[in-house]
């Protein structure tokens, strides 16, 4: 499942700077993050943008915690 639902993200050099979008189209991950952790919910952002699935909006998160666990080694912690 998790793969199906990844195949929704996006990478394109020509597009919002290579940034990861949703589907090929000008909204990024990174702002479906930002929304979210306004508090804004998964109804909120997609009556912004009616052209998002809720399954988009699963894509963003498990986009985001796939790149956290990849990389935590990178991250240093605050002693």
């Amino acid at each position: 499942m998790e793969t199906s639902v990844l195949e929704r993200i996006t990478i394109n050099p020509d597009l919002c700077n290579g940034k990861p979008t949703i589907r090929g189209m000008r909204i990024t991950v990174e702002t479906i993050l930002q929304y979210l952790s306004a508090g804004d919910t998964i109804d909120e952002i997609i009556t912004a943008y009616p052209f998002l699935e809720k399954e988009d909006i699963q894509a963003a998160i498990a986009f985001a915690l796939k790149n956290l666990t990849t990389s935590k080694n990178d991250i240093q912690l605050a002693s």
